[in-house]
Formats: C-alpha cells, sequence, structure tokens
C-alpha cells in the first residue's frame, strides 16, 4: 500500500482531483456573485407594444393622390428587455408604405407595412399587417363658390339679397374620381339670430357631392370674404294731427300744423301695405294761445322703426268773448260787393298761406343698385367688396316717383390703382333737383395682376 501512494501515479490522479475540485469551486462562486450582481450571461426576453405609431407614405405626391392608408399602426416589440425600453422610449424606427415605384398602377391595391431604423436583435409585428389602399391621378380644378346663409336668422321685416363672394371661384385639387363627384361648391355665411344690417364676414368653403357629403379634397384658398346686403321695405306717409281735448273759455283753435309733414316707416312689405298715415293726437286742453309743441310719434305695432320719433306741432288761436263762442252764427244778407271783396281777400290770405308753406320733401329708398369699376387696367383685375349698394334720394314727392333705378349710376375710379386693397369713394349721378344719401360712401376694391398668358 505504502509503495503506491508514493508512487509517481498516485500524485499525479491526487493533483488532477484536486484541481477539478478547484475548478469547479471556482465556477461555482463565480456564478453565484453574478446572479447576486444582477449580471447573469442570458438575457432577459420580453414584448412591448408601441401603440399609435405615426405611418410614412411614399409616392409622387405632384401626380397621384392615396387614400385608405391608416394614419397610425401598433408595433409590437420582442427582444432583451432592456433594447425594448430603449426603442419605446427613443422611437426612432420608422413604420411606412412604399408606393414610390413609377410604375404603380392605378386603382385598389393591398400593401403591407414596412419598419426601418429598427435595431436588428429585435422583432416587430405591425397591427394590422397590411393597407387597402387607392391609388388615383391627382387633378386640380375652378370652380365656382356659391354662397348661402339661414334666411331665418334674419330679424322680422328685414330682407337680404344675394350674398357676393370673393374671389368668386376656387381650385380645388384632389383624386380624379372625388373632382368628378362635386356637385356643389359652397361657403356657408354664419350670421346670429336677429340679424338687421348689412355683414361682411369670412366663410369657409366646402365641396359636396350631390348627397351634400362633404369629400376630402383640397380647396385654394379655403375661405372666401362673403357680403350680405341687409335692408328693410320702407314707406312714407303723412303725419295727421288729430285734436284731443276741450279748449278754454275764450280760446277757439285757427289752425294746427305738424313739421315734418311726413315720416318713413320700415317693415315688412304686407304691413306697411295698411298703413296710409301716423296720427299725431294734440291735446288742446291746456292751450291758451299760439304754441309750438314737440311730440312723441307712436309707432304702429307692425312697423319696426321710423325715421324719427317726434315731431313739431305748430298751433295757432284766437281769443273770443265767451257768449260770442257759444252764440249761434248770424248769417247776414250782404250785397254782392261786399261777398266778391271777401272772396278776394280770402283767396290772398291762401296764396300767401302757400308762398309760406315749404314744400313738401319726400324720400325714396332704390336697393340693389349696381356698382360699377371704371378706368380697369389691362393687366389688372378689380374685386368689389360689394358690387350693389342701396340708396335714398330726397326731393319733391312728384320728381321722386319719375325716378327708375335707370336714372341712378354709381361708379368706383379704379385707373390709379396699385395691387392690393383700397377704400375709394363712390362717384354718384342722379337727375337734377334731388339730393342722396349712402350708407356708406365708399366701397373696398382689391386690385390683382392678371395671371401672365403661356
Amino acid at each position: 500500500m505504502d509503495k503506491f501512494t508514493n508512487s509517481a501515479w498516485f500524485m499525479r490522479i491526487v493533483a488532477f482531483a484536486l484541481a477539478a475540485l478547484l475548478f469547479i469551486s471556482i465556477n461555482f462562486e463565480m456564478e453565484s456573485d453574478k446572479k447576486s450582481l444582477g449580471l447573469s450571461t442570458a438575457p432577459e426576453i420580453s414584448t412591448e407594444t408601441i401603440e399609435n405609431v405615426p405611418v410614412e407614405v411614399y409616392y409622387d405626391r405632384e401626380n397621384l393622390v392615396v387614400s385608405g392608408v391608416p394614419e397610425t399602426v401598433d408595433v409590437t416589440l420582442k427582444g432583451a428587455k432592456s433594447l425594448l425600453i430603449n426603442a419605446k422610449n427613443q422611437r426612432d424606427f420608422k413604420v411606412y408604405v412604399d408606393l414610390s415605384d413609377p410604375a404603380i398602377s392605378m386603382g385598389d391595391r393591398t400593401v403591407t407595412f414596412k419598419i426601418s431604423d429598427l435595431n436588428e436583435k429585435l422583432v416587430a409585428t405591425i397591427d394590422p399587417e397590411y393597407a387597402e389602399v387607392n391609388v388615383q391621378e391627382r387633378v386640380t380644378k375652378e370652380f365656382s363658390v356659391e354662397a348661402e346663409y339661414n334666411s331665418s336668422l334674419l330679424e322680422e321685416g328685414y330682407t337680404a339679397g344675394q350674398p357676393t363672394v370673393s374671389p368668386k371661384t376656387v381650385k380645388i385639387t384632389g383624386a380624379k374620381d372625388a373632382i368628378e363627384q362635386i356637385s356643389y361648391v359652397k361657403a356657408n355665411l354664419e350670421i346670429s339670430k336677429g340679424l338687421n344690417e348689412t355683414v361682411n364676414g369670412k366663410a369657409t368653403v366646402k365641396a359636396l357631392d350631390r348627397d351634400l357629403n362633404k369629400l376630402d379634397v383640397t380647396i385654394e384658398p379655403s375661405t372666401v370674404s362673403v357680403s350680405l346686403d341687409v335692408s328693410i321695405p320702407s314707406k312714407t306717409v303723412s303725419i295727421a294731427p288729430k285734436q284731443t281735448g276741450k279748449t278754454k273759455d275764450g280760446i277757439r283753435i285757427t289752425s294746427i300744423s305738424v313739421d315734418p309733414k311726413e315720416v318713413t316707416l320700415f317693415g315688412s312689405e304686407t304691413s306697411l301695405e295698411k298703413i296710409d298715415e301716423v296720427v299725431l293726437p294734440v291735446n288742446i286742453s291746456k292751450i291758451d294761445g299760439d304754441t309750438e309743441l314737440e311730440l312723441d310719434l307712436d309707432k304702429p305695432e307692425s312697423v319696426q322703426k321710423m325715421s324719427l320719433g317726434k315731431a313739431k306741432v305748430k298751433i295757432r288761436t284766437e281769443k273770443v268773448d265767451v257768449d260770442e263762442e257759444n252764440a249761434e252764427p248770424v248769417v247776414e244778407k250782404e250785397e254782392p260787393e261786399t261777398e266778391q271783396k271777401q272772396e278776394e281777400q280770402k283767396q290772398v290770405v291762401e296764396e300767401e298761406a302757400e308762398e309760406d308753406e315749404p314744400a313738401a320733401i319726400d324720400s325714396k329708398t332704390f336697393n340693389n343698385i349696381p356698382i360699377v369699376p371704371v378706368g380697369i387696367q389691362d393687366d389688372q383685375n378689380a374685386e368689389l367688396e360689394s358690387e350693389v349698394t342701396s340708396i335714398t334720394l330726397l326731393g319733391d314727392a312728384d320728381d321722386l316717383k319719375k325716378i327708375t333705378k335707370d336714372d341712378i349710376n354709381l361708379t368706383v375710379d379704379v385707373s390709379n390703382l396699385d395691387e392690393g386693397t383700397h377704400d375709394v369713394d363712390l362717384a354718384v349721378t342722379v337727375p337734377e333737383g334731388v339730393e342722396w344719401e349712402l350708407d356708406s360712401k365708399t366701397v373696398s376694391v382689391t386690385i390683382t395682376q392678371k395671371d401672365e398668358e403661356t
């Protein structure tokens, strides 16, 4: 036995066994240390879903229109957790659809989503995997714009003319089949309830099919200026003074006159047709001599408004004996010459009264009178903010009756205007002997250069 233990092979075997035990012991301790420090050699595999990742579409945007591609997709990533956290936080990868091939055909097609700039150690799954898209030829066409508004929002009695639009046309770009579906191009003017004055505003342009469904197209410009001329029918009637009450003893009313003699009423046409005069009650019970009063005019219920709210009343009186006032008038026979003389005196008094009485001034309003631009240069376009307006003429009633719209000319001189928007005075031509009034003596004019012909 001693001989065996003292042999060289015994020593070799013992040394090898000790070396093996030492190697196993050291590796066991290292693995324990790595686990305690979280340094496992095998990476932890996990998954992470990133929602609402934007989708990019590559195609010929100048000549094609692509529809049907969703704006976002969900991407599920699988791989080492540290890589997943970095990818989720950085989002430095892209999801895209490639339709850039020049030979691509028109119509419906199925395309798959692709992903780029993603760490190659991660595996991605895209939801949805593909999309049904439509590829169409890109078309641009010019359309006229029609303005519209809710007429039920006008205040009672008021009317509105045809709304005007500037610019009158827009360019619409979209897929060929969408352009072919356009039946209406509308600009809806938003107004508030109880509208009683002309309104100028901006309106968004919409392209609609025949069923009034909005189409997915691009409109240039997307908004236009809309002007709506709002007015109210008018009628000029006489002011009729009416005595109320009883005069004081010893006072006799010889005349009652009113200034002005007429008032203009505004309201619906049906309401105005029923009114021929406005009665002005005059209480004479406190009158004790010649008097001038300023009295309120009562507005008829069916009328929206009046041109004036007060009128001056002149009362002329004479004093009489109480007995004479109550006595029966005595009729005496007079010689023919005396009667003739009284008649002549009466005629002279009436003529003098007529001379002293000023001529009645009447007014007449004309709506939708066209405004004509003059002096437009060959290389320019002129757009008026409003192409029509209303004008009120003042003058003798008989003269006004003879005047028609054809006798009125409204022009605006644009010959010396540069490109841009300007407020220009209106030039008014009306028959002699009448005055005129405008809501606005200027109009806004936009000057633009004409497109050069190619």
